[in-house]
């Protein structure tokens, strides 16, 4: 197995609004290897959330190529790019995007509702996710009745449910106060360094961005500098 995870290589997107081309992506190369945990960060319109889709398959490119896991998301049919990214990527929304009328351990079940499990195996692997993020007392709990941290918590027990190989973070602290911010920017560290998650968050927070490894920071589509820096306790 390569221990390169994401190769780009001139990487571009376009986007139309009306008669106008947005370039959201301006001809970007990225390596991001096996257990790293990146940060993108830049301003609204900089790009990173672009490049996030990208990379989760959510989005094709208009020009380059994008390889992840050995494998080009932007060729298979949309059939295969389901079953690819549930098995492979798990996806934490700024918005948290749990389903209200759901408990907490049904929404962390979901990724596993399109696979073959059994359902007793499937209730199983999601408590193990719920106690993971430190949840196993909130089983049967609506979002309405979790905070804003614990929300995103599940959220991020319902990413990593499926052992993907892959965590990609939207913006995972922007709805958060600063203690909930703390404990899920040490959840994700602590899924990159004891479980060798590789992790790709876009932030806007240097603070956020400061538990990472890497710092990639993009301007209007472009990379403009990365810099690595030392790792929060």
């Amino acid at each position: 197995m390569s221990d390169t995870i994401v190769q780009a290589t001139q990487l571009t997107k376009e986007f139309e609004r009306g008669q106008m081309k947005v370039l959201a992506l301006d001809a970007v190369d990225l390596t991001v290897k096996r257990g790293e945990f990146v940060a993108l960060m830049g301003p609204s319109g900089s790009g990173k959330s672009t490049l996030l889709h990208l990379i989760a398959g959510m989005d094709r490119p208009t020009g380059g190529t994008l390889t992840v896991l050995e494998e080009e998301p932007a060729a298979m049919s949309e059939r295969n790019l389901a079953r690819w990214r549930n098995h492979h990527i798990g996806f934490v929304f700024q918005s948290f995007n749990l389903i209200p009328v759901l408990t907490a351990e049904e929404n962390v079940e979901l990724p596993l509702k399109l696979t073959s499990l059994a359902r007793a195996r499937r209730k199983e692997m999601g408590q193990t996710a719920l106690k993971l993020v430190g949840l196993e007392d909130r089983l049967d709990h609506f979002p309405r009745q979790l905070s804003g941290g614990q929300e995103q918590r599940v959220a991020i027990a319902r990413a990593i449910v499926t052992d993907p190989d892959m965590i990609l973070a939207d913006e995972p602290t922007g709805n958060l106060d600063a203690a909930s911010a703390r404990d899920v920017l040490a959840l994700l560290r602590k899924l990159n360094r004891d479980f060798g998650k590789t992790v790709v968050m876009v932030t806007h927070d240097p603070h956020s961005a400061a538990a990472a490894a890497r710092i990639i920071h993009l301007d209007k589509g472009k990379f403009v500098e990365a810099d690595p820096v030392a790792s929060v306790a």
